[in-house]
């Protein structure tokens, strides 16, 4: 981590693995006194290191039984072909993630679904529109040994 003081990198890291931990546990585990951790805290939340807390929810409780990694060449590599491509993605809300990548393909995705079925209908009736679609290669994930995304 660049331009950041090893107690800024320790806060870093313990948010991370536990966003919700309290400013006292937090100020505590860096050493710092609860108002100068709070200060710290806010300082890399104004200079948007932090950009965000979330939550992470258990994929079978929220009905989610099918991801896959879902590889993506487009026929026409403009910037308005790539533009209209990422409008449909962030307007999908079974794509999780929409990278634009190097090598051989344009995008790699994740796409989080109820099942099989709900993946064909994405695959078939949502991404088979897209006009500008030449490749798509989809990698089911079967287990997850190490996800750390949040």
């Amino acid at each position: 981590m660049t331009g950041l003081d090893k107690i800024s990198e320790h806060i870093l890291r313990i948010l991370t693995q536990e966003g919700r931990i309290s400013n006292l546990d937090l100020a505590e585990r860096v050493g710092l006194s609860p108002s100068a951790c709070l200060r710290r805290v806010q300082e890399l939340e104004r200079r948007r290191v932090i950009t965000g807390y979330k939550a992470v929810l258990d994929p079978l409780q929220t009905g989610i039984g099918f991801i896959a990694y879902v590889t993506v060449g487009l026929s026409r590599h403009t910037k308005a072909a790539q533009e209209e491509f990422e409008r449909l993605m962030r307007a999908a809300p079974q794509v999780r993630e929409c990278h634009n990548i190097t090598g051989t393909v344009e995008y790699l995705l994740r796409v989080e679904v109820r099942d099989l079925a709900a993946y064909k209908h994405f695959h078939t009736d949502y991404m088979g529109a897209f006009p500008y679609l030449d490749t798509l290669t989809t990698m089911v994930v079967m287990g997850s040994p190490k996800d750390d995304r949040a």
